[in-house]
């Protein structure tokens, strides 16, 4: 399904223009505060009109301010997630979910209440209200109550803003079964590198109120260039790659792609599960010569497709590993004094502590 957006809106000094278009099943609008995601995503909502422009979602006309089109917010069978859940206090689980349900015409409800519980996994909380639910149940039981409108389109504003680490790691792998079971394109709105590296097919990445670039997420998460300060750090390469084999003596496994082969804590996967890698740039390292004598164990050879500069004394070195392209940041200095020239056969090498929980997640299936 694509999703089309080409809009200008304008709110006091902030003015947004932002064109693009996305396939994905999850496509992540991306960027620091203030960069105009939400401004976007509500856009798409209709809950504030653009100054002109089009939005589209699989060929339906959203609205179009050439030919006067403007569908109110109800009629765009578009499922809403907030940072907070939002959920009617004085109403159980369950008749929160059933709420939903409302917002869609009777000939075009889609969303099974049984099969939407099973998915989010909220079948044991269906008779609570929502103060005795924690921050990640209430979350997924607004995704719940979004789905159950039968939605064409999924919008997401940062909807694990509020919640703290443990809440987090448990909502996430429902939302991966989201994107990849529900069949509804997902627009996620996220600060944070690593929830858009574990979740998005597709990156918009917003800065100042203007789309700085958009594609694969494999692809934009590569260029440390288009993430804020503040994330950069976490950025660099994103990998799907292939479960291989387990070591239960050492407790590691073993993932294959045509970048080569690397071990990572031991996970619970079966044999041939494709596996998302992100490998930050900051935990990689540039060898001229294979090396010997090594704890890390994860060494990758490739060639340096590219250096560069990022600051006075820091570099990118882009290095091609079979096609896929792995970033490894260094200083001035050591790309010196290993002479390092594009074209040069390197090797990537990485720890394999690097590569924990937080930088392994399920692939887009």
């Amino acid at each position: 399904m694509m999703l089309s957006v080409d809009v200008t809106r304008r709110l006091g000094d902030f003015t947004l223009e932002a064109s693009f278009e996305s396939a994905g099943k999850l496509t992540a609008l991306f960027g620091a505060s203030g960069s105009g995601k939400t401004t976007l995503v509500n856009l798409i909502a209709g809950l504030i009109r653009p100054d002109s422009g089009r939005i589209a979602v699989n060929g339906r006309t959203l609205a179009d301010t050439d030919s006067r089109v403007l569908l109110p917010a109800s009629k765009r069978r578009i499922g809403y997630v907030f940072q907070d859940a939002r959920l009617f206090p004085h109403l159980t689980v369950a008749q929160n979910l059933r709420y939903g349900r409302f917002f869609a015409p009777r000939g075009e409800r889609y969303a099974d209440f049984d099969a939407v519980v099973d998915l989010l996994g909220i079948g044991p909380v269906l008779g609570r209200r929502p103060e005795r639910l924690s921050g990640g149940e209430k979350q997924r039981v607004a995704i719940g109550r979004a789905l159950l409108a039968s939605p064409r389109l999924i919008l997401m504003d940062e909807p694990l803003a509020s919640l703290d680490e443990a809440r987090k790691g448990e909502i996430l792998p429902y939302v991966e079964r989201l994107r990849d079971e529900a069949g509804i394109p997902i627009v996620y709105v996220s600060h944070s590198v690593a929830e858009v590296s574990r979740l998005a097919t597709d990156v918009v990445v917003m800065r100042e109120g203007k789309v700085a670039a958009a594609g694969p997420a494999a692809a934009i998460l590569s260029r440390l260039d288009l993430l804020p300060a503040d994330e950069m750090g976490e950025g660099g390469a994103v990998l799907e790659m292939r479960v291989s084999g387990h070591d239960q003596v050492f407790g590691v496994s073993r993932l294959r792609s045509a970048a080569g082969e690397i071990i990572v804590p031991r996970m619970a996967a079966t044999l041939g599960t494709m596996i998302r890698v992100r490998l930050r740039a900051r935990d990689v390292m540039v060898a001229t010569e294979k090396p010997v004598g090594l704890s890390a164990q994860n060494v990758l050879a490739g060639t340096l497709a590219a250096l560069e500069p990022v600051t006075d004394n820091m570099f990118d070195a882009r290095i091609d590993c079979g096609g896929e392209i792995i970033v490894a940041r260094i200083t001035k200095l050591s790309a010196v004094r290993l002479r390092l020239e594009p074209g040069q056969g390197v090797f990537a090498v990485v720890k394999t502590v690097s590569v924990g929980p937080a930088g392994l997640a399920a692939a887009a299936s």
